[in-house]
């Protein structure tokens, strides 16, 4: 029986980007996800999240709702919630109102982490609801400071420092984006962009 690994499962997203080739990636995560015996650096539940990102990309949303299911109903460590993604497949095979129903779930539980918060931003850009994508970044930018030991900036402009600011800055534009895009003004998060 193979051994789930990190590094295999990147060299096989690596191959996929380089060739483009998603379903075969696909294919190739799904079997090794259903059939490997999980490590401490692999759980299956990851493997099969990952498995469904690939199907994501290889364009059939259908395999991608079964490999996120999958990775819910294994229940084991994962670096994003699988119900994110799986909430994207569904919005991709028309399925408005259970991909809704899983962000009004996610929204009622209140976020988890920031990145999860950036994702359903992305996602509900895409989908043209502004505002709720605007109440997700600015949701995942707060978490960003409370971990980073900030209070919420509600008042004047405050510095911030953290030693991994990636995200924040990730969610920071992503929200400075959408304000625009609603044609709203600059506020104090808005000028965290302007500090080194």
């Amino acid at each position: 029986m193979p051994i789930l690994s990190r590094e295999e499962f990147d060299s096989i997203e690596f191959d996929a980007a380089a060739s483009g080739d998603h379903a075969a990636a696909a294919r190739q995560m799904t079997l090794l996800a259903a059939t490997g015996a999980e490590s401490a650096s692999m759980p299956r539940a990851e493997a099969f999240l990952r498995a469904g990102e690939q199907w994501l990309l290889a364009d059939d949303p259908a395999r991608a709702v079964n490999g996120f299911r999958r990775a819910m109903a294994d229940g084991g460590p994962v670096f994003v919630d699988p119900r994110v993604p799986l909430a994207r497949a569904l919005f991709q095979l028309g399925r408005q109102a259970e991909a809704q129903a899983i962000i009004s779930r996610l929204k009622a539980e209140g976020p988890a982490n920031p990145r999860m918060c950036d994702m359903i931003a992305e996602l509900l850009v895409e989908r043209d609801d502004l505002q709720a994508a605007l109440d997700w970044a600015t949701a995942g930018v707060e978490l960003c400071l409370s971990q980073a030991g900030e209070q919420s900036l509600r008042g004047p402009t405050r510095q911030w420092r953290s030693g991994d600011d990636s995200e924040l800055r990730l969610l920071l534009s992503l929200r400075y984006r959408i304000r625009n895009d609603l044609g709203l003004g600059e506020d104090d998060y808005d000028q965290l962009l302007d500090e080194p």
